[in-house]
């Protein structure tokens, strides 16, 4: 285990073109859901599709920041920056640029790693799948990410991909990426937030992410990066319908 500058920790080993639909950045006012944890709560303010930050005691840590900086002009400055993978509705250099401070530090992939402009680089870390890292007294969990049927596996391959676990003290968020219900999300454990991805051909349809949240049981589970291509677009509803009583299922303004 070795401590960088940055105050990272990092322990663990080594680990085709998208078509992206547009859709509309989120409203000035991104609301919030708050869920305790100790020494305070962590406030989520859903921005749009894949893009989430979390505004917590220890620091605001913005997820896949995209599109316009504007429409983050009313929530807190980012703290830490975390990138699951490359495709542009996850990662935006210009947007990036925008956003972070002098020392803002970034956490990604290697891939998107290989992609900052030297600028970016200085502050920033690459985790691999199964390597973790800490911020501020928050662990940081790199889950895989990736396609499991055959004809979507240039989406998303095994092995290039982050998912990432939160571990706060007294909270433990999963932000999945974008991934199939994959045995590494079925996994895990003591989960109390999710951000669950669901859209075609991209990732999974409701019925995949159902059973697979059924299976690992947050205590809520937030739908999320659920339009897709053509007749893949998903509906949060009916996935809500799916989960039933086993896990309440919150709703964010991520289309507006």
């Amino acid at each position: 285990m070795t401590q960088s500058r940055r105050g990272f920790l990092k322990t663990g080993v080594a680990a085709s073109g998208v078509v992206f639909l547009p859709y509309v950045v989120g409203a000035a006012a991104h609301g919030g859901d708050e869920f305790p944890m100790n020494g305070g709560a962590v406030s989520v303010h859903p921005v749009a599709h894949a893009s989430v930050v979390l505004e917590t005691p220890v620091g605001t840590i913005y997820v896949d920041p995209v599109g316009e900086v504007a429409q983050y002009a009313d929530l807190p400055k980012p703290d830490l920056i975390l990138i699951t993978h490359h495709h542009g509705d996850h990662f935006n250099v210009d947007t990036l640029k925008g956003l972070v401070a002098e020392n803002t530090p970034l956490i990604t992939n290697p891939e998107v790693m290989g992609m900052l402009p030297d600028e970016l680089k200085t502050n920033a870390s690459q985790l691999a799948n199964g390597e973790s890292s800490a911020f501020n007294g928050v662990s940081i969990d790199a889950i895989p990410a990736y396609n499991t049927t055959e004809d979507r596996a240039q989406f998303h391959p095994k092995g290039r991909d982050n998912g990432y676990v939160l571990g706060f003290d007294g909270l433990r968020v999963y932000i999945s990426g974008d991934t199939e219900d994959i045995p590494d999300m079925r996994a895990l454990k003591d989960i109390d937030v999710a951000f669950v991805c669901m859209n075609l051909p991209f990732t999974m349809d409701i019925e995949a992410a159902a059973s697979a949240v059924a299976e690992f049981k947050p205590k809520y589970v937030y739908p999320y990066h659920y339009r897709g291509r053509d007749d893949g677009t998903q509906d949060p509803a009916e996935f809500a319908k799916l989960i039933g009583d086993a896990v309440e299922v919150k709703m964010g303004n991520w289309y507006s």
